[in-house]
């Protein structure tokens, strides 16, 4: 999901990796960084501590970026259930 959104909207991804005992000590709590894992977009938390809908860290980004909010259409059953 993150790579995708990357390239559609041209911004830098950062992925960190640890091992969770490094998420765990005093210096990382000191950081104010959120615990793991976690997304953020430039300095807001979108999620700490699960998943997080794509849509939604797509709005997020769009949001960082100054971009007008896509829009959905919202669609009953029937439209559902034939994909339209």
């Amino acid at each position: 999901m993150m790579p995708r959104l990357g390239q559609k909207y041209e911004i830098e991804i950062e992925t960190i990796s640890k091992p969770i005992a490094e998420y765990q000590t005093d210096e990382y709590f000191e950081l104010d960084l959120p615990t793991a894992p976690a997304i953020m977009v430039a300095e807001e938390i979108v999620v700490e501590g699960a998943d997080v809908p794509e849509a939604h860290l797509e709005a997020v980004i769009r949001r960082h970026l100054g971009l007008p909010e896509l829009e959905t259409k919202k669609r009953g059953f029937l439209g559902r259930l034939w994909g339209k």
